[in-house]
């Protein structure tokens, strides 16, 4: 019995040429776009690109994950079944969905993966599709490690969880404040980032408390340091957030994270990474030297202090010194890092952040490619690291499948066998006996030369017992032609897995199906009135009246990071009013402490 746990590093692919790249630097999985019903609208893919992508990742027995993760509207719902089905036909492995009109067609037997806009966050709703069949579910980034362990110990399915990227401020699938500000909708892939604006804080009689802050804006995820305890509590898929992100991001922070959890797997038994290859990196991966805004853990172990960024919803890169001295028209930074010509380095002043490049650099000394007003004592970071960035896009990191090579006599011919675990391919040469006893070496190191092939040869059993000579320049065509036959027939020995969905099998446990479930058409109405609910109120976004509602639900709180938590301060009352406004909206806060959530209102 096979009691291996397997651990998935699951990556972005904005398009065929990140997805390739995530898995050369070390992703077991990756998560994509399909023209259609993603929620990055501004980065789908066709049919063809995908169905690339799968036979690539699958050679290394990596997973290809569709996003079909926004609500679907009435005169969607054949165009996004027959888009399943396409992609099921393509070789993909999972959809990604939010809309529970999926889970009424009639679909291919393909997994179906419940996305964090299915608001995983409650563990009765957990259970209620764990039921249904849904194979994975991607978990709320708000939980913390004891409500995961509580979740793995109630459900069946794969537990997904977010450890790196960027965050959404509010709970996801329940935020509505880009649709009322701009018309478009998050929850249909379009979301304009409107918690990365600047707002200013007030209290009930309008007072400013805070002016010109970007109070929304969270730091970014990282919980490289939680690997194992994330794994230790029931998660099987490590997840980076990121398909709006560049190329070299996808890069350098797979590759780390790709070393991490290889530390992991070594130290502890009975785990394994779910795909297969060696990686071979080129460099040494660093998460703050691509786009960062500085790190937060969130809540998995506890509510982080300062998790939002109020200066900036930009990247501020790595740390790397403060200024020491300042001459005209150059500074002199004390560091321990190299500064390059064309870096972008940056600093905090009373305006909020500033940037400038590097035009030369005399021992630390930099002169800048504009005039600044910065003090001693200033911290400089590092958002734009050109020699990281040169080194990542030289692309030299390499995947490869270790393969063992056989040679046996057969009469007159020699026969190759090229060996892939449980899967082999062989042909037969003609040889002449040779006097030559290096002639066996010779022919030993042709095999060898796997080159920009994805395979690397292991080990080479020799069965031949006498000097024999073949020509290099055919020992080398029979090697391209093997290894050519034994790529198509791993990908053609590839298996998918399947799920089944059981429809009414229980209640859903929210009592009153309101806008926050999102409901916009038919099939999702049916489905909830399947499962003893009748429907309060359609989707927000096409909801007739939506005054007084709340447009977005938060785990993050603005009083706990200015210090004003009645919970955490006595002293402060809890019936304060707050709100926040800026030049297109105001929204009155409202505080559920004993949830600890906190929700805007809008106010028309």
């Amino acid at each position: 019995m096979n009691n291996t746990r397997y651990i998935e590093l699951l990556s972005p692919a904005q398009n065929l040429e990140y997805g390739i790249a995530a898995i050369n630097y070390g992703a077991d999985a990756v998560y994509i776009g399909a023209n259609k019903f993603g929620a990055r609208a501004s980065v789908g893919n066709s049919i063809q690109d995908i169905e690339k992508l799968c036979k690539y990742a699958h050679l290394y027995n990596a997973k290809v994950y569709v996003t079909l993760n926004t609500i679907l509207y009435e005169n969607e719902l054949e165009q996004a079944k027959k888009l399943v089905l396409e992609l099921y036909d393509s070789g993909i492995d999972a959809i990604i969905i939010q809309d529970t009109a999926f889970l009424m067609m009639d679909l291919p037997p393909v997994q179906i993966f419940a996305s964090t806009q299915m608001h995983n966050y409650e563990l009765e709703r957990i259970k209620f599709f764990d039921n249904i069949g849904i194979s994975r579910f991607i978990l709320a980034r708000e939980l913390n490690l004891k409500q995961i362990i509580e979740i793995r110990q109630n459900t069946k399915a794969e537990l997904e969880f977010f450890v790196y990227g960027a965050l959404c401020v509010g709970l996801s699938g329940r935020c509505y404040a880009s649709f009322h500000s701009t018309g478009y909708s998050g929850n249909r892939g379009e979301c304009k980032q409107i918690c990365r604006l600047r707002y200013d804080l007030l209290d009930a009689d309008s007072n400013t408390i805070l002016k010109q802050k970007h109070l929304l804006s969270l730091k970014d995820l990282n919980l490289s340091d939680y690997l194992e305890k994330l794994s230790d509590a029931g998660i099987s898929s490590f997840k980076i957030e990121g398909r709006l992100k560049d190329i070299n991001y996808v890069k350098n922070i797979t590759a780390f994270y790709r070393k991490k959890i290889d530390e992991m797997i070594a130290k502890k038994q009975g785990l394994s990474k779910s795909s297969k290859g060696n990686v071979y990196l080129h460099f040494e991966p660093n998460p703050e030297r691509t786009f960062n805004r500085g790190f937060t853990k969130y809540f998995i172990d506890d509510a982080s202090s300062k998790m939002a960024n109020f200066e900036t919803p930009k990247s501020i890169g790595q740390f790397i010194g403060v200024v020491s001295n300042i001459n005209k028209n150059k500074i002199l930074i004390q560091t321990n890092e190299k500064i390059n010509n064309a870096d972008g380095l940056c600093y905090f002043a009373e305006s909020g952040l500033e940037g400038f490049l590097v035009n030369k650099v005399e021992n630390n000394w930099v002169i800048p490619n504009k005039q600044l007003k910065i003090k001693n004592g200033t911290k400089i970071f590092r958002n734009q690291d050109y020699e990281f960035e040169k080194i990542l896009s030289q692309n030299k990191t390499t995947r490869k499948l270790p393969v063992d090579v056989e040679l046996t006599i057969e009469n007159d011919y020699l026969n190759i066998k090229f060996i892939f675990e449980n899967l082999f391919v062989e042909s037969k040469i003609n040889f002449q006996t040779s006097s030559n006893p290096k002639q066996t070496e010779i022919i030993e190191n042709q095999l060898r030369k796997t080159n920009d092939t994805p395979f690397e040869v292991r080990k080479i059993i020799n069965n031949i017992q006498i000097p024999i000579y073949i020509k290099i320049s055919e020992l080398n065509s029979n090697r391209r032609k093997l290894l050519i036959s034994l790529e198509k027939m791993i990908i053609d020995n590839y298996q998918r897995y399947s799920t089944k969905i059981s429809l009414r099998t229980a209640i859903f446990p929210i009592d009153v199906v309101d806008y926050s479930e999102n409901i916009s058409n038919s099939l999702a109405n049916k489905f909830y009135v399947m499962h003893g609910r009748n429907v309060k109120e359609n989707a927000f976004e096409i909801l007739h009246n939506k005054s007084n509602k709340v447009v977005m639900t938060t785990k993050y709180c603005i009083r706990r990071e200015i210090g004003e938590c009645p919970k955490e301060n006595k002293n402060r009352d809890h019936n304060n009013k707050y709100y926040l406004q800026n030049a297109y909206k105001r929204y009155e806060l409202e505080f559920d402490c004993v949830s600890c959530l906190m929700k805007l209102k809008a106010i028309d």
